[in-house]
């Protein structure tokens, strides 16, 4: 879609971050592109990330938080994950790109001779290669707008390759077609009751000595920024007044699009950019969704059941899911971390019992298996709303075999090879891989739902595509065993008849699902399984009164 129906350009937006990590540099590109979308702009946003992995799918979550998947199956870092709840709009590969990939594809270039012989150097060749993918969203014609993030702060030794090649796409595309967003710390400093810019002021310089000059600094800040200290900013940092943009501490992510609006960041952008654009930012679902999140009329005490419970972030896509699915229900969910390690045996009722739901978290590994089976049948049994997710809905599915099959030695073959009931157990096509990156069973597939299961009265269909990453599947060779103990298969892959959904129609709310439908949840469109599992939890502890 060309920008206001006359054929342009893509433009192009990158977002750097100085002073500190965890600033909020995905936040601020993707309220950012919310609020150019509201005004009918077509823009999406990609991440450059300047670890040296290929990408994060082999990275422990406790290192990186949770992997987040696309539909084309590429394993992206998180923030991916928050472009698509703000955006509504799906990712792909091109979204995602790591300083690993890059040399990759340059050295696998040079092995073929691509580079006829010369001397392989990170400029021009790592730099034109950046170059390429940056550049590759915006020539495929979709996007009036692309949004870059780049990873780390200014200053990094990682980061100073894609810095470079910002600074020569400056003079490739025009100064019109291209903008610098710098967001930044101005500290305050309780002992001398002041705010500071000293920090801000280096970080630009920093950035400066790059070759890059940023058009537009926006401070992170826990106080207001008054005028006199906006105008130090702008006169030491060689930029408009205007260009200096306060973006306070907030409550919740989802005030970050509205602050910004009132900051005029977009418009001040579209100026820059020289854009023309007459329409207002129409926020009014956004407003509306972000009222409810913020005045709910009942709570619910959900636990999650995972290995990573120390580091939230391994789970961030399933949280949100869990505000948006609120958000609905006009219901607050306050998700208790339970480590699924400290279940044992004497502790499951204690840390369960007094709960409105309970999800079992996906994983890898054998560590904390026993503690969420034993989860798994005290909900079971005390007939409390479950959903389980991957992992969850394989340990779901052990723990049937082994309480109501009678199989003891039920388990997956993923933690014990040579297990009597293999329920679980490797997929065909994974049995001979070896590699681990990108090899797993990776993005959209679809599923078939069952006509008389409650899945198909969640999602009103028959026929839904979800997103996938696991190697391990439910075994059919026990599926009649299964279904005749009154186990209900809900959704089947149509292609290889793999079993994507279990139920236990007699339970109020018992659902195993083997995709990952957090990942598909957004502001806009909330996950029907997370909304329903709200709402299952929400009758369940008005049942108990």
């Amino acid at each position: 879609m060309p920008l206001n129906g006359k054929h342009q350009k893509t433009k192009y937006i990158f977002v750097t971050g100085g002073v500190t990590s965890s600033l909020g540099k995905g936040i601020i590109a993707s309220s950012l592109a919310k609020l150019l979308q509201s005004r009918g702009l077509s823009v999406t946003i990609q991440k450059l990330d300047p670890y040296l992995n290929v990408d994060p799918g082999t990275l422990n979550p406790y290192e990186h938080g949770e992997c987040y998947v696309t539909d084309d199956g590429a394993e992206t870092d998180l923030d991916l994950g928050h472009y698509e709840r703000f955006l509504n709009v799906p990712t792909s590969q091109a979204n995602n790109v790591t300083t690993g990939r890059i040399y990759y594809n340059v050295l696998s270039k040079e092995r073929k001779g691509d580079f006829l012989g010369k001397t392989v150097q990170v400029i021009p060749h790592i730099t034109d290669e950046i170059k390429r993918n940056i550049l590759q969203l915006g020539k495929s014609g979709k996007f009036d707008i692309v949004i870059t993030e780049i990873g780390g702060c200014v200053g990094d030794i990682e980061s100073l390759p894609f810095l470079e090649a910002v600074r020569q796409l400056k003079w490739e595309l025009g100064e019109k077609n291209m903008l610098t967003v710098h967001l930044t710390l101005v500290p305050y400093l309780k002992s001398a009751g002041e705010l500071k810019t000293k920090p801000t002021q280096h970080s630009v310089k920093q950035l400066q000595m790059s070759g890059i000059q940023p058009d537009i600094i926006v401070c992170r800040t826990e106080h207001p920024l008054p005028g006199d200290i906006r105008k130090k900013i702008a006169l030491f940092c060689n930029v408009e007044v205007q260009s200096v943009i306060e973006a306070m501490d907030a409550k919740t992510i989802y005030e970050v699009p509205l602050l910004m609006k009132k900051e005029k960041l977009d418009q001040r952008a579209l100026y820059m950019m020289d854009i023309y654009n007459d329409k207002d930012s129409d926020m009014k679902k956004w407003e509306e969704f972000l009222y409810k999140f913020k005045h709910p009329e009942s709570e619910v005490r959900i636990g999650l059941i995972g290995k990573y419970v120390e580091l939230r972030d391994a789970y961030k896509s399933i949280a949100e899911a869990f505000i948006h699915g609120g958000a609905v229900n006009k219901t607050k969910v306050k998700i208790e971390w339970i480590h699924s390690e400290s279940m044992v045996a004497e502790a499951v009722e204690e840390k369960l019992k007094d709960l409105d739901g309970v999800l079992v978290a996906p994983g890898f590994g054998e560590r904390g298996i026993e503690g969420k089976i034993a989860a798994v049948k005290y909900v079971r049994e005390n007939n409390i709303p479950f959903l389980g997710i991957c992992l969850g809905m394989q340990m779901a599915v052990i723990e049937y075999a082994r309480n109501v099959l009678g199989w003891e030695n039920a388990h997956s073959t993923e933690m014990e090879k040579t297990t009597e009931y293999p329920v679980i157990d490797l997929m065909a096509d994974q049995q001979n891989i070896e590699n681990k990156g990108g090899t797993m069973r990776l993005g959209a597939y679809n599923c078939k739902l069952s006509e008389k299961s409650l899945a198909k009265k969640i999602y009103g269909k028959s026929k839904i595509s979800e997103r996938h990453r696991h190697r391990w599947e439910f075994n059919n060779k026990y599926r009649t065993d299964f279904e005749k103990a009154g186990l209900f298969i809900g959704g089947t892959n149509p292609e290889n008849d793999l079993v994507e959904i279990i139920e236990i129609p007699k339970n109020r709310f018992f659902i195993g699902v083997q995709y990952h439908p957090e990942l598909k949840s957004t502001v806009l469109q909330p996950h029907p399984l997370f909304v329903s599992f709200v709402k299952a939890s929400l009758d369940y502890k008005n049942s108990k009164k």
